[in-house]
């Protein structure tokens, strides 16, 4: 399969990559978020950042290197309905710090990525409106990567940003999936599977039977690497690096495996410190139990990336410590510096002008 459009090599990394910061995002706000921003500074020289929030707020952080300050009136609360957020709080943090991807002078940008731990409905909506969404791309999809028994990652989408999906769209975040494993990764034809209840192709709803039609299309035209079918356990096997999926389904997939990995952990915790029997075991098997707490804390996979607008924007944990939404900074420069923006853009076209679908091609048009 050929995908020269959208090589890594083929779009060189960026040199400097500047991130907007919603700083007042989140359940905890600047005591979060300010503390991170300092540490991805210090480890990442060829970043730039943008800070908004308000003027006391971020008086930390106003003689910092590489960073400029931008005041914001407003902050969006975590339990503030998407009306609120998108009518009534037209200078919170969130809104100001997404307004920062818009075109400044011609064709620079103030700022390449945007990555808030604001409320995700409020996120979503005021992303879509300020950016818009991209030729060919009916809705937005929220994609993030789930540890695998492969020593790797997969990556799902959606996450929750459309519950209910039509097949089109699910083709449609299969598609922008394979773009963001191929500009974050490196793999210039990741595989994609189906979630479903099971691997036969005459099983699950309508729209999960024509979403995959549509996809085996795409397979057939050289345009996509469709597995076909997947189950849950598939995630976590590595089977395909991409799990597609409506944003229900997604949700409940998401917040059920951090649940289990935390009860995990625990329940080694309080065995091993049982009796002074589990305390010795638990330290010959420390680097062990080291790494397996790793490869399941959810901290460490944070920043999921908001897929189909005209603007990179990454959604962290709102519940996310200094650790974690560093981990988001991470990943949102990853992506940009890896120009995940044009290979979304490019792959899209690509891919929906090669099929012989007429409904599908006609939307890239």
């Amino acid at each position: 399969m050929d995908h020269q459009n959208t090589s890594k090599g083929s779009l060189p990394p960026l040199s400097c990559v500047r991130l907007a910061v919603d700083c007042m995002g989140g359940d905890h706000g600047v005591a979060v978020t300010l503390p991170a921003c300092r540490a991805f500074l210090y480890t990442h020289p060829q970043a730039e950042l943008i800070l908004v929030g308000s003027a006391a707020a971020l008086a930390p952080a106003a003689n910092w290197p590489r960073t400029v300050c931008v005041t914001a009136t407003e902050v969006v609360a975590m339990d503030d309905a998407i009306e609120v957020a998108l009518r009534r709080k037209k200078d919170s943090s969130m809104r100001v710090a997404i307004e920062q991807l818009k075109p400044t002078d011609g064709a620079r940008l103030a700022a390449h990525v945007c990555v808030s731990a604001g409320n995700t409905g409020a996120l979503m909506a005021v992303a879509r409106y300020v950016l818009k969404t991209l030729e060919g791309i009916d809705r937005p999809a929220i994609a993030t990567v789930l540890p695998n028994r492969l020593d790797g990652f997969t990556t799902v989408l959606d996450l929750g940003a459309n519950v209910d999906c039509t097949p089109e769209q699910l083709f449609q975040f299969a598609v922008m999936g394979s773009a963001l494993v191929c500009a974050v990764e490196g793999k210039d034809d990741p595989s994609v599977g189906l979630l479903n209840i099971g691997e036969e192709a005459i099983k699950g709803s309508e729209v999960i039977k024509r979403a995959g039609e549509l996809l085996r299309a795409a397979a057939a035209a050289g345009q996509l690497n469709f597995h076909g079918n997947v189950e849950g356990n598939d995630i976590f096997k590595g089977t395909t690096d991409i799990v597609v999926c409506d944003g229900f389904v997604g949700n409940v997939v998401l917040k059920a495996s951090e649940g289990l990995a935390s009860m995990l952990i625990e329940f080694i915790r309080q065995e091993f410190t049982r009796s002074v029997f589990t305390k010795l075991a638990a330290l010959v098997a420390m680097p062990v139990l080291k790494h397996f707490k790793q490869r399941v804390d959810h901290r460490r996979y944070n920043g999921a990336a908001l897929l189909g607008l005209r603007g990179l924007v990454f959604k962290s944990h709102g519940s996310a410590d200094a650790f974690a939404f560093e981990q988001a900074l991470v990943r949102a420069y990853d992506a940009a510096r890896n120009r995940l923006l044009d290979r979304v853009h490019d792959r899209i076209l690509e891919t929906l002008q090669a099929l012989p679908t007429p409904d599908l091609a006609s939307q890239a048009a």
